[in-house]
């Protein structure tokens, strides 16, 4: 059984990303966030994100939710 500080949350942030031939830096001005904050989230290290956060991701990727995370049993 995982720490309770670990989860099985994954990011798919870098295919996105690759598939949208956009970078990190071009994501984080149209989302309105910092590279470093779409880096820790990119990085699996992100222990939470806002819904407005991952509305923003998800409009900017054109893309569900689903699409970003993925629970890793």
């Amino acid at each position: 059984m995982p720490s309770e500080d670990a989860h099985q949350i994954k990011v798919h942030l870098d295919a996105l990303l690759k598939d949208r031939e956009m970078t990190l830096a071009q994501l984080a001005e149209r989302v309105g966030v910092t590279v470093v904050n779409l880096s820790v989230l990119k990085n699996d290290r992100a222990k939470a994100i806002r819904f407005s956060t991952l509305t923003a991701i998800c409009r900017e990727l054109g893309c569900q939710p689903g699409d970003l995370l993925s629970f890793d049993d």
